[in-house]
């Protein structure tokens, strides 16, 4: 009986190292929708607001809200780093690497890069429709911007997009280190869009929060399904050199 006992142990801590990716993964995914509901609970009961508003002239001079606070040039570079997180920008991404996935013969991998940040991108714009909150209105000269505030879509797709190709680079045959360095610059991409947004005073940062949770779950779902899809020969396999 103790053996047995043993035997059962030690089988199970071996599937939960093999496998704690894929635990991390699922807590990640939860946590992040359950934060997501509960910021659309709170912004929509405008529970929120002395929140928002006081992060939100953080980021302004209090002598004159039109300007932010630091240098002169950092409006500047604000404005190029959220450049990165927008429509053009991200489609020309995604959309050179298919095509370099398929010249190299992993088109199961390009089909899966354009329909993950496709479907982010079709589910940011949903949910700005459903909740259609105001963008703030507290910045004079902020840049004009067409669509509703919840949640940053700037913030979200780029989260989808740089995680998605963070994760997709792993799968090379390199170092863990190399793996990490390649995650890391993929959330410091995303984290600094989402910062430049409400710099801009363009969002609120309960937007930018919201669009931070759903789009890592969104990313990380995605790869599970990826993953899933690997193991059933029906997806390139990984640590294949391209």
């Amino acid at each position: 009986m103790t053996n047995l006992a043993s035997r059962f142990g030690s089988r199970f801590f071996r599937l939960l190292r093999d496998e704690i990716g894929l635990v991390i993964a699922l807590v990640v995914i939860a946590g992040g929708i359950l934060a997501f509901l509960r910021l659309a609970d709170v912004v929509g009961e405008g529970e929120s607001q002395a929140f928002d508003r006081a992060l939100l002239l953080l980021f302004r001079d209090p002598a004159n809200l039109a300007q932010g606070p630091g240098p002169g040039w950092l409006p500047g570079v604000m404005r190029d780093i959220t450049a990165l997180g927008g429509f053009a920008v991200l489609t020309l991404i995604v959309v050179v690497t298919a095509v370099y996935l398929v010249l190299v013969g992993k088109r199961a991998s390009a089909l899966f890069v354009v329909l993950a940040v496709m479907g982010g991108t079709l589910l940011s714009h949903g949910l700005k429709m459903f909740f259609d909150r105001p963008r703030p209105d507290l910045i004079p000269q902020a840049p004009v911007e067409l669509t509703a505030s919840f949640p940053s879509g700037h913030a979200m797709i780029s989260a989808v997009t740089y995680l998605t190709l963070g994760v997709l680079l792993t799968r090379l045959d390199a170092p863990r280190r190399v793996h990490a360095y390649f995650l890391t610059v993929a959330v410091l991409m995303t984290v600094m869009i989402g910062i430049s947004r409400i710099y801009l005073g363009v969002h609120w940062p309960t937007d930018v929060l919201a669009g931070w949770c759903l789009g890592a779950a969104w990313a990380l779902f995605c790869w599970l399904v990826a993953l899933w899809l690997q193991r059933r020969g029906q997806m390139d396999r990984a640590k294949d050199r391209a």
